[in-house]
């Protein structure tokens, strides 16, 4: 395969699937390739769920570089990721640690890769905290554990640093005020920020990044790219996954994953339309309230999450919600979703009926289509792709037996995303962006009057963000609303004309 470098760029290597990179627009091209070695993957293949991910090439890190690895979604960055903490064994070729060789030479006692390297993923899912066996509506039900895991707690599990060292760390990625919280509790920008805290916590030789970016507000992402720029200026290793626009200048090298079979998105001109039941282009529906908000207030332990928040939203309308980490987006969706137990002592009209006037959270849910990071982190359920986006027909996590129509509305929204290589797959070993693809498909399979989509591009290349913008433009009635969260304003499809933004848990205008 041909690989054209981008401007102010060395291609150093090329193999089937990927390209290395060696920027010189930075200010560490005076590190020599020279240097130490980390590790080197030789003529590496790596297989996962029967499929091959990578094949046959070549990677070297060495100290004083800091990688970051890019490529399309579902291209088999994570899978690179875990591969090097020794989650997946090689195929073919060899990975050597000479770092491994020079701690053990030190007196360093290395059994695993995972004992001085440190992998942040999308899920938290350790010994000290897994969202298998947990449910979404957990977090916002504060009795139902009587000794919750604090953030506090998570910090402090299995790591020697030093009252000053844990003050610090929370200091320094805007968590300190919130150390008592449940971490079950946590925003998704809050509980990113934490994880990567008690990485960080633990002293690792190599600190793996995997989308550290996403979920957080354009100032923590500059918060963070600046912190990570420290790390390296104070000699911490560093491997960075990350979308390619999103590498920052301090990065010195970058690993581009080309392709892999099935793993590429083709190009939006080549997305064909649809054929949905829309009724686009016809005579509009009843413009009736679908959310009605009024003085809505939510606390919990004396902090107010939501502070006299009100709202009206109506049939069709397209609206963006913004606003900075912590701001009370997640727990605002909670309330119109039915999950958040405080909807019953708040004046919530959702499709004209006030919340705890009879109705079921089913009820609720039966006209809602949700995609949310958090919603992603509790779906661990054993299924394929497609039986997966099929649940979203009965708002479920478990999978039901579908009619024939309920399985080609599956098909054709799989083959609108280009993702119908994935659907007899298991969900669980496809990477974030292909997860994220299928939950999207499960939050509109059932033409939803209510679409909810928080954060829905996390984890997606630009052009899979393209196709997906794209469709919702297209596709969505007249009769559905969507509701849009994202840090990210490019995000936003061009139907969306109204804004509802939230700082401190009030609305606020300009």
């Amino acid at each position: 395969m041909v690989v054209t470098a981008c401007v102010g760029q060395v291609v150093l290597g090329v193999a089937e699937n990927l390209s290395l990179v060696r920027r010189n627009d930075g200010p560490y091209i005076s590190r020599m390739s020279e240097s130490p070695t980390v590790f080197e993957l030789d003529c590496a293949t790596i297989v996962r769920e029967r499929k091959c991910v990578l094949r046959d090439f070549s990677w070297t890190m060495r100290e004083g570089e800091a990688w970051a690895v890019v490529g399309p979604t579902g291209s088999g960055k994570t899978t690179l990721a875990e591969a090097l903490l020794g989650r997946h064994s090689l195929n073919g070729g060899e990975l050597r640690w000479a770092l491994f060789d020079r701690l053990r030479i030190a007196g360093r006692k290395i059994d695993y890769p995972s004992q001085v390297v440190s992998h942040v993923s999308f899920r938290e899912d350790s010994r000290l905290f897994s969202y298998a066996g947990r449910y979404y509506q957990q977090r916002f039900e504060f009795a139902d554990s009587d000794t919750p895991l604090s953030l506090e707690q998570f910090l402090r599990a299995g790591t020697h640093a030093s009252e000053t060292d844990i003050a610090r760390t929370c200091e320094r990625f805007g968590i300190a005020e919130i150390q008592s919280q449940p971490f079950i509790t946590l925003s998704n920008g809050q509980t990113r920020r934490a994880r990567l805290a008690r990485a960080m916590l633990g002293a690792p030789e190599l600190l793996v990044l995997d989308d550290p970016f996403i979920g957080l507000d354009s100032a923590a992402r500059a918060d963070l790219a600046a912190l990570l720029h420290e790390l390296v200026n104070d000699g911490k290793r560093l491997v960075l996954i990350c979308r390619e626009d999103a590498v920052p200048g301090w990065v010195t090298n970058v690993l581009r994953l080309i392709s892999r079979a099935g793993g590429v998105s083709p190009l939006l001109s080549e997305v064909a339309p649809l054929a949905t039941k829309s009724n686009r282009g016809l005579t509009p529906p009843p413009r009736q309230e679908v959310i009605d908000l009024r003085d809505v207030t939510v606390s919990h332990s004396g902090h107010t999450i939501l502070d006299r928040v009100s709202w009206t939203v109506r049939t069709g309308e397209r609206w963006a919600l913004l606003g900075p980490n912590g701001s009370g987006k997640t727990t605002l969706l909670s309330l119109l979703c039915g999950d958040h137990p405080q909807a019953y002592s708040n004046d919530v009209k959702l499709f004209g009926r006030r919340r705890g006037t009879g109705e079921t959270i089913w009820d609720v849910k039966r006209n809602v289509g949700l995609l949310s990071p958090e919603f992603h982190l509790y779906f661990t359920q054993p299924l394929t792709a497609d039986r997966a986006a099929a649940t979203g027909f009965f708002d479920t996590l478990a999978d039901r037996k579908t009619t024939a129509e309920q399985d080609d509305r599956v098909k054709e929204l799989f083959a609108a995303f280009r993702i119908e290589h994935l659907a007899d797959r298991a969900f669980k070993c496809l990477s974030t962006g292909e997860q994220r693809l299928v939950l999207l498909v499960r939050a509109l399979v059932k033409h939803p009057p209510l679409v909810i989509l928080d954060e829905p591009f996390q984890g997606l290349d630009s052009e899979a963000t393209a196709r997906c913008r794209d469709w919702l433009d297209r596709e969505l009635g007249d009769d559905q609303t969507l509701l849009f969260v994202t840090h990210e304003l490019s995000e936003l499809p061009s139907t969306v004309t109204q804004t509802l933004r939230l700082e401190k848990g009030r609305v606020v205008t300009g």
